[in-house]
């Protein structure tokens, strides 16, 4: 006999896009302070070769612009070290072929090219998505995404929400360079609810087109076992989002005023 395929079910997504926008602002809202424990999964170049690296993380955030992750490499509790405040990001790394630390004060362009990993795209991809509605926003619809288009200069793309349609959930977020095509895409997966108003991505991967320059990153991927809502008293968060002292790294590199990451002189 011959066989039918069952009609797959059609989900509407949002009427425009200020219902996307707006949806986003809410969940960004409901987004209260989490800590995270999981494990992260890190490749990139160093010495000219490609590595890997697997070691467990730990991780506090507090929407919409605090963040510190901890990761425990080669028994170094603080051998990856990210975090960021509204003020100013910070990155650390102290593996066997790489002594670096790099930081700066947020402008302009919320991803950052020459950085390792960009702290302000993790806290996006757990669920503070920075929305500013006095952006040039479109909105474009596939058969399960409602995508949320950002332009800037002369019209050009420069970032594209994924927003699932059939439980609003963010599920990819694409930046995109000067020549239209991605040049850093997370996506998330595995929701799970950390209270009642709020669910975070508990599988998150981060990945990059990469130059296969020295110390380039080609991806990162979190698999969070456990996420809680949390509270910190001023105390922690001067301790956790306060940008740490780059004493030992042996290079050190800082944000200038044209968006480049420069070395400093020691």
């Amino acid at each position: 006999m011959p066989q039918f395929k069952k009609p797959v079910q059609a989900y509407p997504g949002s009427k425009s896009v200020n219902d996307s926008l707006a949806l986003l602002e809410l969940r960004c809202e409901n987004a209260l302070p989490i800590k995270a424990n999981g494990h992260c999964f890190l490749e990139y170049y160093a010495d000219g070769r490609r590595r890997k690296e697997n070691f467990p993380v730990k991780i506090w955030a507090n929407p919409p612009s605090e963040i510190y992750l901890q990761g425990d490499v080669a028994f170094d509790p603080k051998g990856v070290v990210f975090g960021s405040n509204k003020d100013e990001f910070w990155l650390s790394v102290r593996l066997k072929e790489v002594s670096t630390y790099w930081w700066g004060q947020w402008q302009g362009e919320t991803f950052l090219k020459g950085l390792m990993i960009n702290p302000r795209l993790v806290l996006e991809a757990v669920g503070a998505a920075q929305i500013n509605r006095d952006e040039n926003w479109s909105l474009l619809k596939t058969d399960d995404f409602d995508v949320l288009v950002e332009k800037g200069g002369q019209n050009a793309v420069i970032r594209k929400i994924y927003i699932d349609k059939r439980n609003s959930q963010v599920r990819k977020i694409e930046y995109l360079g000067a020549d239209g095509q991605p040049v850093i895409v997370a996506e998330m997966d595995r929701y799970k609810e950390a209270h009642k108003d709020f669910s975070a991505p508990t599988v998150i991967n981060i990945s990059r087109r990469t130059d296969n320059k020295e110390n380039d990153l080609i991806s990162i991927g979190f698999v969070i076992d456990s996420v809680k809502a949390t509270r910190f008293t001023q105390k922690q968060r001067d301790v956790l989002f306060g940008r740490p002292s780059p004493e030992g790294f042996k290079h050190i590199y800082k944000l200038d005023e044209s968006g480049s990451l420069v070395e400093q002189s020691r």
